[in-house]
């Protein structure tokens, strides 16, 4: 029998119940670390901070099935529907795994659950074959009748909201959330107000999503359009040698004239130019012209290599030497002229204008070409290719030269016909830097004249989806194009939004065209969507179509400006858009632009998801997906979804963030994701009520948790949450409370949350949320201790004896030791961790690292009863008689005879805890646990 319109109207959704967070962690990070392996990277990989998709399903899944009375069998259907049962982990493993291999499965799925997804593929790689054994214990415990996701989502959308289900997203970025709800069967509305991420959206649909027939059409043109660009240019003849061998990269440097010796100067960061072919650069003085002349070398052995590390740009200084023995040292700044006005900076270089693509011959920094890379097809494969670094001769810049007149002869015609940008960068945090430092003005300085040709005939003979095609050729083929020496087939070009930050270069690489067209004959990933999916361009607020889920991941905290550098791209296409898009406003519109974490930022966050909250019905839910970046966060979230006329009903925290990222020193991040529904009722409190509100609702989410948590161990399956996640549970009950009154102490909450901060003072917000985060915190009391004992101790001392048990739990990732010291406040948790910790793999000191340090000052740990005793387990640890020990425990613990039954527990406690951990030869926990359990038998058998 099919369910019913509105059947499940009022019942609360699975994600507002449980959601098994580790499981969908280590998916997460999983599809995270695959980088440009990721499904929707190929469209634009310079747009980051991607969602995972397999995130993106969890909520929008766990947004409409529903809890029932029977949580086991709940999660049971939820890891069915997800992939995340054994059966689909079999078939995913026997995917990845050679045949010689796969009957070793067995063997894998004894594993903890990370290792399984580490080998196996990602769900979202297979077809949905491997789901076909799901759909009847799905059907039974749901009274649905599908056979497949679309299906599926369609009967629960009937059930929920009497219709399918309609998902929008208006901060959609690079599409990843619309794209896993239309390709789950949703009605999808996407939005964003920036053309280039509705570009990239609109791509995940009509290209990744396009079904077979309209794949082999786009297939068909991309060839066509390679074909016609390289037929222009070989008319030119600009990339061929007439030897049969064609340019694959042109190297080029800035050159500037050094002051001290009058010496034109190549900028090279680097002499090696190919580490795998083992190529350098020569410099050749010329003392007649006082310039250097370049020779490309093969040379014999990886020390010739090595020896040529060192360019003619160290640290930011010119250094060179014509005749080997006098050494010039010269700093850019110098050479560039820098000098202050003021508070602005400011240099000497000229500012480019409109009609430049070139430097002048008076200008500061001139440019060179210094090596060419060229390949040519092997006769027996035709298909793979012979690569040869050659010096520069004069009939290459013969070809440079006709390649300069071209763009020259030219460039106005394509400016206004709209092929090429004549749009002044504006000033900002990211786009004052190619100003400042070479003078470029306008954005097609940024590409040199061979580029700005590839772009032009790309651009004008590209159709909408060969567009997407053109903007990865010009992320990675512009001035900004670093060059790697240590990359496949001798080297290769990068994008210049690698680091997001607009750098300029001393030099680059420049794709010959034939090199340029792997991106234009990209071979995108296939999954076709059948259900609409509208996609427009305009800002957050200005949503006008109801929707049942509004699943967002907003700019909050956001380091990239997209705002700004998304205008690289913007100016190629907003004179002459494709006539899909042009109806967008093709600019980037910085000052409309959600971003940041200030009182703008605020309110339009407030304006946004308030009107997102008239525009959705009833039992409609929003998912809320954010970074923890800022203290304030919580008061921040608390502010907006008060005045939105919202209520927290859960908040889960799932770990996202790759090792590339951590690799370069950032923080492990994780996604916090709240649930949120509409505050039906007018409800009023006081303060003094909600301490005990709020502390049954922290104990009664976080036994729920637990309870379930211990079912599944019986079972024999991993558990599914951590300390960590009950913690953010507990945080989510606290504002679950908080947010469902409109009024506290008389106050009108909505007035409350929409009046602007003051900088260094705490908003009635601020407190009641460190006032409910205390609350959640003081709830979450270790196994042995008692509730009295545990809130006598200090913050640090707490904090510190709560992160061993997480590191007990494995949970030692640097961004749990970031979260718990801010909801214990303590402000230099640093102090009590290991020199030798990292992102992924941190801890706390152990006695002996401590050793003596810390005792007293004004280290937040010092003269605590925990303090004292860590130093009574180094002295065990140093083989110090124990009544030694114990006599200088007593001096060192405040008021020792109150604390002494509270210092053995905490030493059984260390000994719990510390004994069978993995250790290092720096890292022994076994020998703290054992000093651990002498110190407590100690303590408790003392006679006084």
């Amino acid at each position: 029998m099919a369910l019913a319109p509105y059947e499940w109207k009022d019942k609360p959704a699975l994600i507002e119940r449980l959601f098994p967070v580790q499981k969908i962690s280590a998916e997460s990070y999983k599809e995270q670390m695959a980088v440009h392996g990721k499904t929707l990277t190929a469209l634009g990989s310079y747009w980051k901070g991607r969602k995972p998709l397999i995130l993106n399903k969890a909520c929008i899944l766990g947004s409409l099935l529903p809890a029932t009375e029977d949580p086991l069998k709940d999660l049971e259907i939820f890891e069915l529907l997800m992939g995340m049962d054994v059966e689909t982990m079999q078939k995913r493993l026997e995917a990845s795994l050679p045949t010689s291999k796969r009957d070793s499965v067995g063997d894998f799925l004894v594993l903890p659950y990370s290792q399984q997804v580490n080998t196996a593929k990602r769900p979202e790689e297979l077809d949905d074959r491997i789901y076909t054994h799901i759909w009847y214990h799905v059907n039974q415990h749901l009274g649905t009748s599908a056979k497949s996701f679309p299906e599926l989502v369609e009967q629960m959308g009937i059930a929920r909201f009497g219709r399918r289900p309609k998902v929008a997203d208006v901060f959609s970025g690079s599409g990843q959330i619309p794209f896993e709800a239309a390709r789950l069967g949703c009605d999808v509305y996407a939005s964003d107000l920036n053309p280039i991420a509705c570009m990239l959206t609109w791509g995940a649909f009509h290209i990744v999503g396009a079904n077979k027939e309209n794949r082999a059409e786009m297939d068909k043109n991309q060839k066509i359009l390679a074909e016609k660009v390289q037929q222009e240019i070989d008319m030119l003849g600009v990339e061929t040698d007439g030897k049969g061998w064609r340019t694959k990269v042109f190297l080029y440097c800035v050159e500037v004239t050094c002051p001290e010796s009058g010496w034109k100067v190549p900028l090279l960061p680097t002499r090696i130019i190919s580490k795998g072919y083992r190529v350098i650069a020569e410099l050749n003085p010329i003392p007649d012209e006082k310039r250097y002349d370049i020779t490309v070398r093969y040379v014999e052995s990886d020390a010739e290599v090595e020896a040529s590390k060192d360019g003619t740009i160290q640290d930011g200084d010119v250094v060179h030497s014509p005749d080997g023995m006098n050494r010039y040292r010269v700093s850019i700044k110098t050479i560039r002229g820098d000098y202050k006005e003021g508070k602005e900076n400011r240099n000497r270089l000229r500012l480019w204008e409109k009609t430049d693509f070139v430097p002048r011959p008076d200008d500061i920094f001139q440019e060179r070409l210094y090596c060419i890379q060229w390949m040519k097809k092997k006769k027996a494969t035709r298909s793979s290719y012979d690569y040869e670094f050659r010096s520069v001769t004069d009939e290459d810049l013969d070809r440079d030269r006709k390649v300069i007149e071209y763009v020259g002869t030219h460039l106005k015609e394509w400016q206004e016909k709209g092929y090429i940008p004549d749009k002044v960068i504006e000033a900002g945090d990211k786009t004052d830097e190619p100003i400042r430092t070479r003078g470029w003005t306008h954005w097609h300085h940024l590409f040199n004249p061979r580029q700005l040709m590839v772009g032009f005939l790309l651009n004008k003979y590209a159709n909408t989806h060969a567009k997407l095609g053109l903007f990865q050729v010009l992320n990675n083929n512009c001035r900004g194009s670093r060059w790697h020496n240590g990359g496949g087939g001798g080297g290769l070009t990068a994008g210049i939004f690698d680091n997001q930050a607009l750098n300029t270069l001393y030099n680059y690489g420049c794709r010959g065209s034939e090199y340029c067209f792997s991106f234009v004959l990209q071979n995108y990933k296939a999954y076709a969507i059948e259900q609409p999916a509208l996609v427009n361009s305009h800002p957050a607020q200005d949503i006008n179509t109801e929707n049942d889920l509004y699943i967002t991941d907003p700019p909050y905290g956001d380091a990239v400006k997209y705002e700004e550098i998304t205008e690289f791209f913007i100016a190629w296409l907003r004179k002459n858009p494709p006539k899909e898009f042009a109806h967008w406003t093709w600019d980037s519109r910085r000052s409309l632009a959600i971003k940041g974490e200030d009182e703008a930022f605020r309110q339009g966050m407030v304006s946004a998801y308030r009107n997102m909250t008239q525009k959705m019905p009833d039992n409609g839910i929003q998912v809320l997906m954010f970074t923890h970046q800022s203290g304030a966060i919580w008061a921040d979230m608390a502010n907006i979804i008060w005045a939105s006329g919202l209520q927290v009903t859960a908040a889960w925290y799932v770990v996202t963030e790759t090792d590339s990222a951590l690799r370069q020193g950032a923080n492990v991040k994780g996604t916090i994701i709240l649930i949120l529904r509409k505050r039906h009722e007018e409800l009023e409190t006081f303060r003094d009520d909600l301490g005990w509100e709020i502390e049954e609702a922290v104990k009664d989410q976080v036994e729920s948790l637990i309870g379930l948590d211990k079912k599944v161990r019986t079972q024999g399956s991993e558990g599914l949450y951590t300390d960590a996640d009950l913690q953010m549970a507990g945080y989510a009950a606290a504002l679950k409370v908080l947010t469902a009154y409109s009024r506290i102490d008389g106050k009108d909450m909505v007035i409350e949350a929409e009046a602007p901060r003051q900088k260094g003072k705490k908003t009635f917000v601020d407190e009641l949320i460190d006032f409910a985060v205390q609350t959640a915190v003081q709830f979450l009391v270790p196994v042995g201790f008692e509730k009295g004992e545990w809130q006598k101790l200090h913050a640090v001392e707490r904090f510190y004896l709560k992160m061993v048990e997480m590191e007990h739990q494995g949970g030692n990732t640097l961004d749990n030791y970031q979260n718990f010291s801010k909801a214990f406040k303590v402000h230099h948790f640093d102090q009590l961790m290991s020199d030798s910790s990292k992102a992924n793999s941190a801890r706390l000191k152990l006695s002996t690292e401590f050793k003596s340090a810390m005792m007293s000052g004004d280290a937040e740990i010092a003269q605590t009863p925990l303090r004292a005793l860590l130093y009574a387990l180094y002295e065990i640890s140093k083989e110090v008689e124990v009544e030694d020990v114990l006599l200088h425990l007593m001096d060192n613990c405040p008021n020792y005879l109150p604390n002494k039954t509270l210092l053995s527990k905490m030493a059984d406690y260390l000994a719990e805890k510390r004994e069978g951990m993995k250790g290092t030869k720096t890292f022994k926990p076994d020998v703290e646990a054992s000093c651990a359990r002498i110190l407590s038998e100690a303590i408790r058998n003392q006679r006084l």
